[in-house]
């Protein structure tokens, strides 16, 4: 597991940083939103303390090292819009996950283009990683065209991987090579 310690990345129009307990109501307006949750493995909260035992997950992970969940945050408002994660360290073989999900009354606008673009520069440069993966379900065009964008690179694919909101999910793996990355 990498050592971790508070980072703020900036872009033209993001910050990222870590989240804490004041950014338990706008980590909720997230992951309440059904647009956003439509390809996630679990449903929409409903629930504050859902958000709110989200940001103690987050908060754990950031001191064992197993999991760095950055907060998008609009640089000129301040204003909450989502998140972008590297989780499931393996690192013995410098790899490790990649997830994002964005508010959505922020897509369509390149903030997740941005954001992970800044984090993905930040694991292959800060974090000595090799490989960062995604798994994205094929429905999701969305992300699959913001992944492509960043050069990562269709591997494979899993029928029926996931049960999602009672339906089964299909499974796109994507890979970015260190050695792909054409940086920021």
């Amino acid at each position: 597991m990498p050592q971790l310690t508070p980072t703020v990345l900036k872009t033209e129009r993001l910050l990222l940083r870590w989240l804490d307990e004041g950014d338990t109501d706008a980590h909720f307006a997230v992951f309440s939103d059904p647009e956003v949750t439509r390809y996630w493995s679990g449903s929409p909260w409903t629930e504050r303390a859902q958000a709110v035992k989200g940001i103690a997950d987050t908060i754990a992970n950031y001191a064992d090292g197993s999991g760095l969940r950055f907060g998008i945050v609009l640089a000129a408002t301040g204003e909450l819009i989502g998140n972008a994660t590297l989780h499931h360290f393996f690192e013995q073989n410098r790899r490790c996950e990649m997830g994002y999900a964005l508010g959505s009354r922020h897509w369509g606008q390149g903030y997740a283009s941005e954001a992970l673009r800044a984090l993905i520069d930040y694991g292959f440069r800060e974090l000595d990683l090799n490989r960062i993966e995604a798994d994205v379900d094929p429905q999701n065009a969305g992300s699959m065209r913001v992944l492509e964008k960043l050069g990562f690179r269709k591997e494979g694919y899993m029928p029926e991987r996931w049960i999602v909101h009672g339906e089964t999910a299909d499974t796109v793996f994507y890979g970015l090579l260190r050695r792909y990355w054409a940086g920021p």
